[in-house]
């Protein structure tokens, strides 16, 4: 028996490459958000597949993920080890809390996964389509109320965008910030808001059950198997992704940069990955190295736009 139990440690040892390097991954937010559900499904996968020994993951939360990101700058400089999640709301936060730390303190290595907003209102709601609500919004901005995730977040931009493309003023819109979906989601379920608006998979059961109704999705293509129409489909040229990232520390020498890219490469090209973006519903919007670069720099100028717009930012 115990030469057994040695003979299956020996086999499972060898089944990790030996160049392989652990990883602590951080989730700058409370666990059981789209960031840690990132960071554990990387950490799932790599292990799995081989990629990495060990993986641990921390959560960090705080103001958008800012407070983690510049806990990571300072803490783990020049180390390979160090990664962080993150995406298009920590670029939102970043502006809207004139954050100190940017993403340009760290090694942005990969953009991995999108997710696509939804807008819904309460299945007893009046309003059956997006171009009924977006009416409303002309007639009284501040009587059509939205429920949504944080100030400056993806769902707040993605509101502002809507009233700028229906020519509403978007310093005008009534945009409640709920600090986690359960709230959002009682908020729009209780009928004290007009409109709800998240990640796809937020209001998936819900649409499901017929508790709530489905206007809009804000992809740029209809998406398989939801019955509704894009945003710009419904006459409002607005198409937004809330696209996941990952990091690793300041400081890295050019081949630990490297070594950190392959790794993530690795991953992205592996089965296990594409089997898990399919059991969470994620698309895979993997882009890497100096097309990322260029990327993350637009998005991030077209955030502070909206959010200048928006008058989340002066």
């Amino acid at each position: 028996m115990k030469h057994a139990l040695l003979g299956a440690a020996f086999a499972a040892a060898l089944s990790v490459p030996a160049f392989a390097q652990d990883y602590t991954i951080m989730a700058p937010a409370n666990p059981g958000g789209g960031w840690d559900s990132t960071a554990r499904a990387m950490q799932e996968v790599m292990q799995a597949e081989g990629i990495a020994a060990s993986v641990e993951v921390v959560n960090v939360p705080g103001a958008g993920g800012t407070v983690g990101l510049a806990q990571f700058a300072a803490d783990s400089a020049g180390d390979p080890t160090k990664l962080i999640v993150g995406g298009y709301v920590m670029v939102g936060a970043i502006l809207t809390n004139a954050s100190p730390v940017t993403l340009a303190d760290v090694t942005p290595i990969a953009r991995l996964t999108g997710d696509t907003e939804a807008i819904v209102v309460p299945a007893a709601s009046d309003i059956q389509t997006l171009g009924d609500l977006v009416e409303k919004m002309k007639a009284d901005p501040g009587a059509v109320s939205w429920a949504g995730g944080s100030a400056g977040g993806v769902d707040h931009i993605t509101v502002g965008l809507l009233a700028k493309a229906a020519g509403v003023d978007p310093t005008k819109i009534n945009y409640v910030a709920f600090s986690g979906g359960g709230e959002a989601m009682a908020a729009i379920l209780g009928n004290q808001v007009t409109a709800g608006i998240s990640s796809i998979g937020e209001f998936s059961e819900q649409v499901k059950a017929g508790t709530m109704r489905l206007l809009a999705v804000s992809s740029a293509d209809r998406l398989p198997g939801v019955d509704a129409p894009t945003i710009k489909e419904a006459g409002f040229d607005v198409v937004v992704q809330n696209w996941r990232m990952v990091a690793a520390a300041p400081g890295l020498s050019d081949e630990q940069k490297a070594k950190v890219a392959a790794d993530i490469e690795k991953l992205n090209a592996s089965a296990g990955w594409k089997a898990m973006l399919e059991t969470k519903g994620w698309a895979n919007t993997y882009l890497a190295g100096a097309e990322f670069d260029a990327q993350l720099a637009a998005d991030t100028a077209a955030t502070e736009t909206v959010l200048r717009d928006i008058g989340l930012v002066k």
